[in-house]
């Protein structure tokens, strides 16, 4: 993903577009792929569950912290900690990184699955729900990029029928 800012209100910049008091950012079909969440003693943060291709739920990202599920366990998942950074890795395949800016500021970029095994993002410059310089939300052939929404039950609705929903209630 591009990057989440955080400030008193929970306000969410993803691909350049900001979502103001939106508990869902991101969600497939019935799935909440980031959502933010509201800590005793953080204030808000993210939420993002990290899935397997095929489906297995392996860990869930709470801000800049990431726990592995007993199936993230089985299946070899090793966080690594570089200088300012959190990697989580399944093999050599990196899954998840958390790079810390300052307390209130992490910047992520992951390859999400769903649990039904679709992928929301390519990485490598090949198409994307982010585009490749993190820049915009690419959907379909529209680029999204500068947009605030404020208020709004899930920022961006994927679905499994290819349809894409922005700003749902």
């Amino acid at each position: 993903m591009d990057k989440l800012i955080f400030q008193n209100a929970p306000h969410v910049e993803l691909g350049s577009n900001i979502f103001m008091n939106c508990p869902t950012i991101l969600q497939f079909d019935d799935s909440p792929l980031i959502q933010v969440v509201r800590l005793e003693a953080a204030g808000f943060s993210t939420q993002i569950p990290i899935y397997h291709a095929d489906g297995t739920y392996l860990a869930k990202v709470v801000g800049s912290q990431i726990y592995k599920t007993a199936d993230g366990e089985k299946a070899g998942l090793e966080m690594q900690y570089p200088e300012g950074m959190t990697v989580c890795k399944l093999g050599s395949q990196v899954l998840f990184e958390i790079h810390r800016k300052d307390a209130a500021g992490v910047r992520t970029s992951a390859e999400l699955y769903t649990p039904t095994g679709y992928f929301v993002k390519y990485s490598g410059g090949a198409p994307a729900l982010i585009n490749s310089i993190g820049g915009a939300l690419q959907i379909g052939g529209i680029t999204m990029r500068g947009n605030t929404f404020n208020g709004c039950r899930i920022g961006v609705w994927i679905k499994s029928d290819g349809s894409v929903g922005m700003g749902c209630n």
